[in-house]
C-alpha cells in the first residue's frame, strides 16, 4: 500500500487545479463560527461547505472537519484531490460563496510614482535633520504632514518637471478647429429664432451649382459679372458677353466683340433690363438686354474702363488713366463732370444705397469718397475725404444697407485689411486682417454679415458677423483666386467667378422661414421659390 500513498502524494503536489490546503480561516467560515451560539458544535460537527467539491462531486470533503483560527496547518474542507500542499506562512487565496463583487479601478493613468517620491523625499528630509525618534506629539504632526502631502501628491504634486496632476489625463483632450460648430447649441435656442442668434444658422459649404465659364479674363482691375434685379445674371467670357437667366436656367449670348476687343465692365441698372459695359478702346456702350440691342455709345476715356457704376440715370464709369466721368444717359451731351481723384487706374466704384455719396478705389492705394451734388443724382468735383491706409490697390469696396454712412473697404495682396469707414466724420471704425487678398465686398441685410471673396492663398469666401467681425464660415471650393462676386436679389445667394473658369452659386443667406412669413417681398424682387428651382 505504501506505493499507493506515494502516488498520492506525488499527485497533491504536482496538482495546480486546486484548493489550497493551508492559511488563515477563510471570511465565510469566520461569520459562521461567529453566528453560531455553540462554538464546540461548529468545531466538532463535520460540514461539507467547499462550493468548489460540491461542484466537482467530490464527496469526500464531507470527512473532514473545519479549520480552527489557532490551527493554520489544517487542510481545508476540501478533500484530496482539490489542493495543493502549502508552506505554514503562505497566504490562502480562496473564493467567496457568492462569488466576488468588489470594484477594481484601473490606475494606467495614475502617477504614484511621482506621489510616494514626493513622500519619501519628505521623509528622507526629516531622518537628515536628526529626528528620528519623535515623541507623541510630534508623531501625530508627521502623520498631519504625511496626510497633507498625500493630498498634494494626488490633487497637484510637483516634481522635477514641474506641476502634474496625477489622478487626471496625461493627455488633454484637442480643441475643436475653428470651423466647427456645435449642433447641440439648437437645443437651447428654442425661443430665440436661430437666425438672431451669432454662429447659430446652418451655412451650407458646398455651393448649389456650379457652371462653366470658359475663357475669363484673369485680372484683379475688371468687373466682369452682375446679377439684374429681374434675376438675370451677365458675364463676359473672352470677346463675349453672356446672359444667364437664374429663373430658367437659359443662357443667350448678347454680342460678340472683333478681334482684340473684349468687354472690362459690366453694370445693370436698377430695377431694369439696361446693361452698360464698358470696353478696352475706353467707351461705355448701354443695351436693351430684352431686345439685345445696343441703345448708345458714349466715348469719355482714353484708355480701357475697368468698372461702372449707376445711380438713378447717372452711370459712373472709371478708366486707366485714374479719370471718373458721369455719364448723364438721358441728355445727348451725356458727359457732366469728370473726377480727378487717382493718379492710377481707379477699379473700384460703388454709389451709396441713399444715393449721397460716391466711393471709389484705385491701384494708387487710395480711396476717395465724392459727395452728391444737391439736387442731381451726380457727385461733386473735389472728394470729401481721402483714406490713404491701405497698402495696395482697393478694387472692393461695399456700403452698409442699413447704415449708409459706413462704407467698407478691401486691400490687395499687398494690404489684405478689410476697413471700415464713417463718411459722417471721416474717422477709420475698425480694420481687419484677412490673411489674403480681398477681391470684392458684399453686405446682407438679412442676418447683419458680410461675405468677402479672397485670392492667394485660399481662393475663399468667408461671412463676416458684422461689427464684431467673428468669422461665420469659410467657402471653399475654388482653386484659383475669386475675380468676381454678386448677390441674388432676393439677398439669399451669392454667385462668385473664379480664374479656375467656373462659376459657383451659394445659398449662404438664406431667410428664416419664420421671418419670411412675417415680410412681404418687394413687387420688384423674384420670390425665393423661384430662384431656389432654378438653381437646382
Amino acid at each position: 500500500m505504501s506505493q499507493f500513498t506515494y502516488m498520492n502524494d506525488i499527485a497533491n503536489i504536482c496538482g495546480l487545479d486546486g484548493d489550497l490546503t493551508r492559511g488563515p480561516m477563510p471570511r465565510w467560515q469566520k461569520k459562521l463560527e461567529t453566528s453560531s451560539n455553540n462554538s464546540s458544535f461548529l468545531n466538532n460537527s463535520k460540514l461539507s461547505v467547499s462550493y468548489n467539491n460540491v461542484c466537482s462531486g467530490n464527496s469526500a470533503a464531507a470527512s473532514h472537519k473545519t479549520p480552527n483560527k489557532k490551527t493554520p496547518g489544517k487542510k481545508t474542507p476540501s478533500g484530496k484531490s482539490s489542493g495543493r500542499k502549502t508552506t505554514p506562512g503562505s497566504k490562502e487565496r480562496s473564493k467567496t460563496p457568492t462569488g466576488g463583487d468588489r470594484f477594481i479601478p484601473s490606475r494606467v493613468n495614475s502617477n504614484f510614482e511621482l506621489g510616494h517620491y514626493a513622500i519619501a523625499k519628505e521623509h528622507q528630509k526629516e531622518a537628515e535633520e536628526g529626528d528620528s525618534a519623535p515623541d507623541n506629539a510630534k508623531r501625530v504632526a508627521s502623520m498631519g504632514e504625511q496626510k497633507k502631502l498625500l493630498t498634494e501628491a494626488i490633487q497637484g504634486a510637483t516634481g522635477e518637471g514641474g506641476s502634474q496632476r496625477i489622478l487626471s489625463y496625461h493627455v488633454k483632450a484637442p480643441s475643436a478647429p475653428d470651423s466647427h460648430q456645435n449642433p447641440l447649441k439648437v437645443v437651447y435656442s428654442t425661443k430665440t429664432p436661430i437666425s438672431t442668434k451669432s454662429g447659430t444658422r446652418y451655412i451650407p459649404h458646398a455651393p448649389e451649382r456650379i457652371l462653366d465659364a470658359p475663357d475669363i479674363i484673369n485680372d484683379y482691375y475688371l468687373n466682369l459679372m452682375d446679377w439684374s434685379q429681374s434675376n438675370v445674371v451677365t458675364i463676359a467670357l473672352g470677346n463675349c458677353i453672356y446672359l444667364w437667366n437664374a429663373s430658367n436656367g437659359k443662357t443667350d449670348q448678347l454680342l460678340e466683340y472683333d478681334e482684340g476687343e473684349h468687354a472690362c465692365s459690366l453694370s445693370w441698372i436698377q430695377g431694369g433690363n439696361i446693361l452698360a459695359v464698358g470696353n478696352n478702346s475706353g467707351a461705355v456702350e448701354l443695351w436693351d438686354c430684352t431686345v439685345k440691342k445696343r441703345l448708345r455709345v458714349m466715348s469719355s476715356h482714353e484708355n480701357r474702363v475697368g468698372v461702372l457704376a449707376w445711380n438713378s440715370h447717372i452711370v459712373t464709369s472709371g478708366s486707366r488713366n485714374g479719370i471718373i466721368v458721369n455719364h448723364d444717359v438721358r441728355t445727348r451731351n451725356h458727359c457732366v463732370n469728370r473726377l480727378n481723384g487717382h493718379t492710377q487706374e481707379v477699379c473700384g466704384l460703388r454709389w451709396s444705397p441713399d444715393g449721397r455719396h460716391l466711393a471709389s478705389g484705385g491701384n494708387d492705394n487710395l480711396v476717395n469718397v465724392w459727395p452728391v451734388v444737391a439736387g442731381s443724382h451726380h457727385s461733386a468735383d473735389q472728394p470729401l475725404y481721402t483714406f490713404s491706409e491701405h497698402h495696395a490697390a482697393v478694387r472692393a469696396l461695399a456700403w452698409c444697407p442699413w447704415a449708409p454712412n459706413i462704407l467698407a473697404s478691401g486691400g490687395g495682396t499687398a494690404d489684405r485689411c478689410i476697413k471700415f469707414w464713417n463718411v459722417n466724420n471721416g474717422n477709420l471704425m475698425d480694420s481687419v486682417d484677412s490673411k489674403s487678398q480681398v477681391c470684392a465686398l458684399l453686405f446682407s441685410s438679412t442676418y447683419k454679415e458680410l461675405i468677402s471673396a479672397h485670392g492667394y492663398v485660399n481662393n475663399q469666401l468667408t461671412i463676416w458677423k458684422y461689427p464684431s467681425m467673428s468669422r461665420q464660415a469659410e467657402l471653399t471650393g475654388h482653386t484659383a483666386r475669386v475675380l468676381q462676386m454678386a448677390m441674388s436679389p432676393d439677398g439669399s445667394t451669392v454667385i462668385s467667378a473664379s480664374a479656375d473658369e467656373t462659376l459657383r452659386l451659394w445659398n449662404c443667406f438664406a431667410p428664416d422661414p419664420n421671418q419670411a412669413k412675417k415680410g412681404k417681398a418687394s413687387s420688384s424682387v423674384i420670390s425665393q421659390s423661384v430662384l431656389r428651382a432654378s438653381i437646382r
